[in-house]
């Protein structure tokens, strides 16, 4: 495993909303190069990068028309290596994301797979042998081709299904993990992932990397030996690859599939979802950061732990702030309640990840579908940089903008929060700067959860010689911290106010404490 990831922190940058250089109203490579002292500023040693490739945007870049190339309005290829220098320049690394299960519907392998008569890509994706045969159990499409037969989707209509095979094949057009077809899809994505590595980048995030392999069982075993094989493929010439995998089962993920992160997706009802966005239909809230919350910590921890202690010492379990497929965390948490959420995040096991924008806390807005975005698009708005034109983030006129701005007398920006020493900005920088600091939270296997109840909100949890206490209530709570006394500890920071007496914790209202241990 890379040794820079024992303390990395991300910043995952969607780049058509992070910084406009050229004021057509589109960010672009050359936008998010100014930024990168700002992005070390937070606290953040690396990046992730969403799909910057030529695409059709579709599916904002998820729909990859040429691995190799860079999307035009992004920039050039040069421009990306120089983004890769730069960065390393900075003693930061950068995460491209990689889209291994699906192609744009005009991506040239497709192309040529959609032909009639065999060629080099028929077996590139997963096709029926008939156009009148379904692909029963999966979204497919026919009519629309020259080749006789239906073709399977792995999302939208504009994404086949590139060919990893069946794990147990039932039908004549489906194929074994190791025919020759299957096993020419894994060598290219090897070779895509070997290219961009060359240029200089260190790794990826890796989009639905668990969908690979079809009729795969509960674990994903043909999946996860298919990813053994593309990650054996590409270690041997980069053997301090790094890989995050979105798939929320680090067993599999990191235990069978050989990722070395993965991370702890928010899916409704989950307990990541429980921390900080369990909202209903109605608009009713009762998540853990809330205020006036109902929940104990341990509707969280029941499904964390055991994941977590599943790939202790073997790979990383990654919490975030949010993400591009997520409701921002502002839409549901006041300012305080994100300090807390944050505070906690960030003192956790694994690597962090932070949304741009969620260190101001950037609003989610109710916007029309843009480029597949769905109700995700309102989280994909531009990054909110000062109060001037389109908040500092293109010279272009409003009506070209990539997606709007907010509106109103209350936005969030950079400039603003630099300006005031209580907000959310500086305390996201001084968390970080604490877990920069103490070598406890490089160690990612020494998680102790010292407290948490159904009785009490409040809970405390330590990292080698480091202990975190928080209270998300609107309320002053006591708890007995057996064998903890206040003369053994020394207050290295706080949100709010609380006390160790004795062995007893005075948390005060939404409080957030991380003691070192004298």
């Amino acid at each position: 495993m890379a040794e820079w990831l024992k303390n990395a922190v991300f910043y995952e940058i969607y780049p058509q909303s992070f910084m406009d250089s050229n004021g057509d109203g589109i960010g672009d490579i050359n936008g998010i190069i100014g930024k990168l002292d700002y992005i070390k500023g937070l606290g953040c040693n690396a990046i992730w990068m969403n799909p910057c490739y030529d695409s059709p945007f579709k599916d904002a870049g998820y729909d990859v028309r040429d691995y190799r190339k860079v999307a035009e309005r992004y920039g050039t290829e040069e421009d990306l290596c120089r983004l890769f220098e730069q960065v390393h320049d900075r003693g930061m690394h950068i995460l491209l994301d990689l889209v291994p299960g699906h192609t744009s519907e005009e991506h040239p392998w497709f192309i040529e797979s959609s032909k009639n008569g065999e060629n080099a890509y028929s077996g590139r994706y997963i096709w029926t042998n008939q156009w009148f045969q379904r692909a029963e159990g999966f979204p497919y499409i026919a009519g629309e081709r020259e080749r006789n037969g239906a073709y399977v989707l792995n999302f939208f209509k504009c994404q086949p299904a590139l060919n990893y095979g069946f794990l147990e094949p039932k039908e004549s057009w489906q194929k074994p993990l190791d025919h020759p077809d299957c096993m020419a899809t894994r060598a290219a994505i090897a070779d895509i992932m070997c290219y961009w590595l060359e240029k200089g980048c260190d790794g990826f995030r890796v989009d639905m990397a668990d969908s690979l392999v079809k009729n795969d069982d509960e674990v994903k075993s043909g999946t996860c030996l298919v990813w053994r094989d593309i990650i054996a493929r590409v270690q041997a010439q980069y053997p301090d690859v790094v890989l995050v995998s979105e798939w929320n089962n680090p067993a599999s993920a990191i235990g069978l599939a050989g990722f070395q992160m993965d991370f702890f997706l928010d899916w409704n009802g989950n307990g990541y979802n429980l921390l900080m966005r369990d909202y209903d239909a109605s608009g009713r809230d009762d998540s853990f950061f809330k205020r006036d919350s109902k929940r104990s910590i341990l509707d969280f921890l029941e499904e964390y732990l055991p994941k977590y202690e599943a790939v202790k010492g073997k790979g990383f379990y990654c919490l975030i702030t949010g993400n591009h497929d997520m409701i921002r965390a502002a839409y549901n948490l006041q300012e305080r309640e994100m300090k807390l959420a944050y505070a906690f995040l960030f003192t956790m096991p694994g690597a962090p990840f932070l949304y741009y924008g969620d260190e101001i806390g950037m609003h989610y807005q109710n916007l029309p579908s843009k480029e597949g975005g769905y109700t995700r698009t309102g989280s994909r708005t531009p990054m909110q940089w000062n109060s001037d034109l389109n908040c500092g983030f293109s010279t272009a006129d409003s009506d070209k903008l990539y997606l709007p701005v907010e509106q109103g007398e209350k936005v969030p920006n950079v400039a603003d929060q630099e300006a005031r020493e209580e907000s959310l900005l500086h305390t996201v920088r001084e968390i970080l700067a604490i877990r920069g600091r103490f070598t406890d939270f490089e160690d990612h296997t020494n998680l102790q959860i010292v407290y948490a109840s159904r009785n009490h909100r409040s809970f405390a949890y330590q990292r080698g010689s480091l202990l975190m206490l928080c209270n998300p209530s609107g309320m002053e709570e006591t708890i007995a911290l057996p064998g903890l006394h206040e003369n053994t500890w020394k207050k290295i920071y706080s949100i709010g106010t609380g006390t160790l007496q004795q062995e007893n914790y005075s948390a005060g209202p939404q409080s957030f404490l991380i003691l070192c241990s004298k």
